[in-house]
């Protein structure tokens, strides 16, 4: 393992990753040659990367939620993304970071949680894991979501309108997007846009944000060309997604989430918004997100 710039480095024979300590976010992801897997982040566009969204995916209205009766202030997707992170294990091949609760994060989100991510290269796979604890006395109320940029196109040739995404069975329920509240998920549904398992996205269909099924049966995905090689994205632990981008960027957000923005108008208790969990005291829960670079 190496460390530039703040940065952790860890490697395969196959794979490279990189890795900011703050928000434990996934930088960059390369291959053996050196090609980029990841966004390019052009600040024309958009400048992250991975982040990591807890304690809350997505917007909640007027970025304040409300818990027993209070208000609490919430940045979109929570604030862990804007958190350093403590090293607690690392190796040539694998890295360990946590977050716990702290003064700051207290006044926001009143829980004495422990947030610890895991990265570990084996092979032509990055193994991410997110781990949530609950080291306080009551009911914890959370939600957890990946927010990785893969490349759009990847750098193996195959032209940007030629990638898609194939989930592993078809995916006909309708899908949701964001409403007339910005960030925040409108109540009503729209036709899925793919066809069978087969998804090919353009920049148009991101002109109103992004991408939601919350109705979603595959827990695993492959993004690219076909005939070059792609990604392979597994999720079993998140049984909801996003797609996201600027429209015209050179990247394409791949979002597994367990849980998502408020619905438009939603004024009710955190215990009411939809996809949050419940940890109970001394209880933990894990959220894995494989990425394999798979030869055609």
């Amino acid at each position: 393992m190496s460390q530039s710039d703040a940065r952790f480095t860890i490697a395969s024979p196959t794979l490279s990753a990189s890795i900011d300590p703050l928000g434990a976010e996934l930088w960059s992801l390369t291959d053996a040659q050196g090609r980029e897997l990841m966004t390019d982040a052009d600040p024309r566009w958009w400048t992250g990367h991975a982040p990591l969204l807890f304690p809350f995916v997505g917007r909640s209205r007027g970025d304040i939620y409300r818990l027993d009766g209070q208000d609490y202030p919430m940045p979109q997707h929570g604030f862990a993304r804007r958190k350093p992170f403590a090293v607690v294990a690392q190796s040539g091949d694998s890295l360990l970071l946590r977050l716990e609760a702290d003064e700051e994060t207290r006044a926001a989100y009143p829980f004495d949680f422990r947030l610890d991510m895991g990265f570990v290269l084996d092979g032509a796979t990055l193994r991410m894991t997110a781990t949530v604890a609950n080291r306080g006395e009551a009911p914890m109320p959370f939600s957890f979501g990946y927010h990785p940029a893969f490349a759009w196109p990847l750098p193996y040739g195959g032209a940007a309108e030629d990638h898609r995404i194939l989930f592993d069975q078809p995916e006909p329920a309708a899908i949701r997007k964001v409403g007339d509240e910005p960030g925040l998920i409108a109540r009503e549904s729209v036709p899925s846009p793919v066809e069978g398992d087969t998804l090919v996205p353009t920049h148009v269909m991101f002109e109103g944000d992004a991408l939601i099924w919350d109705d979603l049966g595959s827990r695993s995905l492959t993004w690219g060309a076909p005939g070059h090689p792609h990604l392979k994205i597994d999720f079993p632990d998140t049984p909801w997604l996003g797609l996201w981008q600027k429209p015209g960027a050179h990247y394409l957000c791949v979002e597994p989430w367990a849980g998502m923005a408020d619905l438009v108008g939603f004024d009710g208790d955190v215990w009411a918004k939809q996809g949050i969990m419940a940890l109970l005291p001394g209880d933990s829960r894990s959220f894995r997100m494989d990425v394999t670079l798979v030869s055609p």
